[in-house]
């Protein structure tokens, strides 16, 4: 099966971020992928919680959910958007980082809210507080497809490895990673985590990410690391989209991960033990 992972360098604008998201969703498509990832915060990144408060939607409500839904339908595509800031009914008003499994009948087969959030400092400069705008999801998911199982984490959970061995114990094949990684850390970090997460796991994953600077209209704006990549079972990578927006495309075979699993078993043999 054919995947097309879509690079996006958007801004604090969801209206005309979807423009560029549609018009590469179709690249995609027309390059033969029947399943199109979008990076993190499609709709949208903004560090002011003012602004995104004036922009953002529930989900019912949702433009760019609504759009992308339609246009997955029109395609004939299984899509996953990696996730929309949306608003909850939270008393706190803190928004959702959801992921959405898009079928090619335009419905919502599957739902991911983002469990790990980024609240870190990454230099003397640059900290992130994501909890302080977002709330953490509660629940792992994987989802059957006719092409195999997914697993949906977002971003910063790829850091916590137990979340994707749970995963692939439930039956996960592909593990999606959709990101919009920060600029240092992506340097040292990015390639070598999503690597480790496919060796431990014997899964596919496919991350597909924001790149490059992202101007904000009330902020001084980010910048992404880039680099969407497919790493196959075994840890190979499969394709590397650079710094530049744009569609990454990659072939799957499946029998990749019963391969790399009957070659290192590691998820039949946990062990419990004590301490420390």
């Amino acid at each position: 099966m054919r995947v097309g992972l879509v690079q996006l360098t958007v801004s604090d604008d969801p209206v005309a971020n979807l423009t560029g998201t549609l018009a590469l969703v179709r690249e995609a498509a027309a390059g033969g992928a029947g399943f199109v990832l979008t990076p993190e915060c499609t709709n949208a990144l903004s560090s002011s919680r003012d602004h995104q408060w004036a922009v953002f939607h529930h989900e019912a409500a949702d433009p760019s959910l609504a759009a992308l839904r339609a246009e997955a339908k029109a395609l004939g595509i299984w899509l996953l958007i990696g996730s929309l800031g949306l608003k909850t009914d939270d008393v706190d008003g803190r928004f959702a980082n959801r992921s959405f499994l898009i079928g090619p009948d335009g419905a919502v087969a599957a739902r991911y809210d983002k469990i790990h959030m980024f609240d870190v400092t990454v230099s003397e400069v640059e900290s992130y507080r994501e909890s302080a705008g977002y709330r953490p999801g509660a629940r792992a998911v994987v989802v059957e497809t006719p092409f195999g199982q997914v697993g949906m984490t977002v971003c910063y959970d790829v850091r916590f490895p137990y979340l994707y061995r749970a995963l692939a114990q439930a039956g996960a094949q592909i593990i999606t990673v959709p990101s919009a990684f920060n600029h240092f850390t992506g340097v040292a970090h990015w390639d070598v985590l999503l690597r480790a997460r496919a060796i431990e796991t014997g899964c596919f994953v496919l991350a597909p990410a924001q790149t490059g600077f992202h101007p904000e209209s009330a902020g001084k704006g980010r910048r992404t690391h880039g680099h969407s990549l497919v790493i196959a079972p075994w840890g190979e990578v499969l394709a590397d989209a650079g710094e530049e927006t744009g569609v990454t495309f990659a072939d799957l075979d499946l029998s990749r991960v019963a391969t790399a699993r009957g070659r290192v078993p590691s998820l039949t043999h946990d062990r419990r033990f004590t301490g420390p």
